[in-house]
């Protein structure tokens, strides 16, 4: 009896993960078993680059060895011994040389198969994501379903059918409840479900992320969809707005980009979109559509020539006819969301149908998207009408113009100094940053000197006519159409502060952001550090401080007069006064005389 474990063969993966569900591999079930826990132990430190080239000589000995079943238990020894991770041998099978395209894909099955470790299952999923077929889907849908290998299978999946790939990540990535439904009608194959079911999916940021977007719209095969007789005007909308959230940049990268069938769902959308109600809500989903066609990341998709132009003037076409121009001459709702919506549409409907007479090979825009989704007010910088931040970054939008434009961080002067254009998401000390030298070089300036590139981007040095540059930049520091009351504000006394920054060293304090409250658009605010002993010189850098966030709601004065009222009362009424306490902690407060407050903090 002692011995019997050691006699029965084991099970290999894929049988195991079949056993969880034999009649329906369509199906995806809940319930999953773990990859062998021997497989998942501490590996040693060595660079992403060293454990991809150790992979790499790991798979290129196996594609060789004509051995199969020697080549195979070596393989697995040596990826055991170098604890590499998953990605490591998917990335390697991406790159290395496969003399035997046939064998290496049979090698694939294989190991899939009949592996009974992470690291052989793992090894053959990564051979099939590059030369796999259709036939070897549901094998990699049941693997899947086991947690160690369901990135993996996902990847794989993606590059041979996408279908798969997003019905896979929808089922096993998804957790939000309002989704389990119409996620269970696309697994089960319930077509009719899934349209219905669409129609009641809330398309907020909460709900529908950008990835979440994605997915829906490969698992509901979005253009075939919008292009059945009859299409319902509800399908039409949430196709409109599920490409609308995955052109946002508040993830790791656009998903709009690895959408594969985005260019032929917008052509579907816009073809459908005359039948949309002229309403705000549908305005601005397609606004949003034009300005990212315009300027943003769905202008860098594989467009055939003049495609996109076409698609940008249908839907220009569309937006200016009366029905939707009536929509901009509504009075304002009382609702203050829906009126802020108005307001935004009514600044914005002409910028991405607008040409720029005598602009220069780099155009500079400023925008912000759609306030009932809210987002960061973005810096867009195109280079020969191209977008420059989606293809060379990607992991974040380009800063907001309160860090680029209002300090004259672009302006090419005789000294080349380093700008930060664009951050990632997750902040620059997690997925980097995109930085540019901007330097003068006689009637030239010159942007180069790149870092935080994506991996496998290089960007060439870009040259641009000096006069233009400069007009350029001129006109782009002092177009404020893009802002609204509450932003001008803001900036208008930030633009006070660089001119007299006695005004709160004073009072031993030292400006922080300046800019609008993030889910109120319509608040001013002003954060600033209280730093005792900063008006003398002698602040200590570790003595204790606190964080003072000071809130100035639109009340309809003009921005100029409220930002002149503003600073009147900084330069005569100590901030700390009337400002509320938010950062530092309660030993500093106590240490300085302030009372900590017993409250949730709010974001800004």
């Amino acid at each position: 009896m002692d011995e019997r474990d050691a006699l029965t063969p084991r099970l290999s993966l894929y049988e195991q993960a079949l056993r969880l569900d034999r009649t329906d591999l369509d199906r995806l079930p809940r319930t999953t078993v773990d990859v062998p826990a021997g497989d998942r132990e501490k590996r040693p430190r060595r660079t992403w680059q060293e454990s991809r080239a150790a992979a790499r000589e790991v798979l290129e000995a196996l594609l060789t060895e004509p051995d199969t079943a020697r080549a195979v238990e070596e393989a697995e020894r040596r990826l055991r011994e170098l604890r590499v991770r998953a990605g490591h041998i998917s990335a390697a099978a991406r790159e290395m040389a496969v003399p035997d395209e046939a064998r290496a894909r049979s090698l694939g099955r294989h190991l899939t198969r009949t592996g009974t470790s992470a690291y052989v299952v793992g090894t053959g999923i990564a051979l099939l994501t590059r030369l796999g077929d259709t036939e070897d889907v549901p094998c990699l849908k049941t693997l899947g379903l086991l947690p160690g290998f369901t990135d993996a299978a996902i990847g794989a999946l993606d590059a041979i059918d996408a279908r798969a790939g997003a019905l896979l990540w929808l089922d096993r990535r998804t957790r939000n409840d309002e989704l389990r439904p119409l996620i269970d009608a696309l697994t089960g194959g319930d077509d009719e479900a899934a349209r219905a079911l669409l129609l009641t999916v809330p398309m907020d940021r909460r709900t529908v992320g950008s990835t979440i977007a994605r997915r829906i719209a490969q698992s509901v095969r979005l253009p075939d969809l919008l292009r059945e007789e009859p299409v319902a005007l509800g399908i039409v909308a949430q196709g409109a707005r599920l490409l609308a959230r995955m052109g946002s940049l508040r993830h790791y990268e656009p998903e709009i980009l690895n959408y594969p069938d985005a260019v032929d769902a917008f052509d579907a959308v816009i073809t459908q979109a005359h039948r949309l109600a002229p309403t705000i809500d549908h305005y601005a989903t397609l606004l949003s559509l034009a300005l990212d066609l315009h300027s943003g990341p769905a202008a860098q998709l594989n467009w055939r020539d003049g495609a996109r132009e076409e698609v940008l003037g249908a839907l220009g076409s569309l937006l200016t006819a009366p029905g939707w121009a009536a929509v901009l001459a509504a009075p304002e709702p009382a609702d203050a969301e829906e009126r802020r919506r108005l307001r935004w549409l009514r600044r914005n409907a002409q910028r991405p149908f607008t040409a720029v007479p005598g602009s220069s090979r780099l155009r500079i825009e400023v925008v912000e998207r759609d306030p009932a989704e809210p987002d960061v007010v973005e810096t867009r910088f195109l280079v020969d009408g191209r977008p420059l931040v989606p293809r060379a970054f990607g992991r974040g939008p380009g800063h907001f113009p309160e860090y680029l434009l209002d300090n004259g961080s672009l302006r090419a002067t005789a000294d080349a100094q380093e700008v930060q254009l664009a951050e990632a998401y997750c902040t620059e000390g997690c997925c980097g940053a995109l930085y540019v030298t901007v330097r003068r070089e006689g009637d030239e300036v010159v942007w180069g000197g790149w870092r935080g590139a994506a991996a496998g981007v290089q960007l060439p040095e870009y040259r641009f006519d000096a006069a233009a540059y400069d007009a350029e930049i001129a006109r782009a520091e002092t177009d404020h159409s893009w802002s609204w009351p509450a932003r001008d504000t803001a900036r208008l006394i930030a633009e006070g502060l660089r001119g007299r920054p006695d005004l709160l060293t004073v009072w031993d304090v030292a400006k922080g952001w300046i800019g609008t409250d993030f889910d109120d658009p319509d608040m001013s605010v002003l954060s600033f550090v209280f730093w005792p002993g900063l008006s003398a010189g002698r602040k200590d850098n570790d003595g204790p401080w606190l964080q003072f966030v000071w809130r100035l709601p639109d009340d309809g004065t003009p921005p100029g007069e409220r930002a002149a009222a503003a600073l009147r009362r900084l330069a005569t009424e100590d901030p700390k006064g009337y400002a509320e306490l938010m950062g530092g902690s309660r030993e500093y407060a106590e240490t300085l005389g302030f009372v900590w407050p017993e409250r949730k903090r709010r974001r800004t």
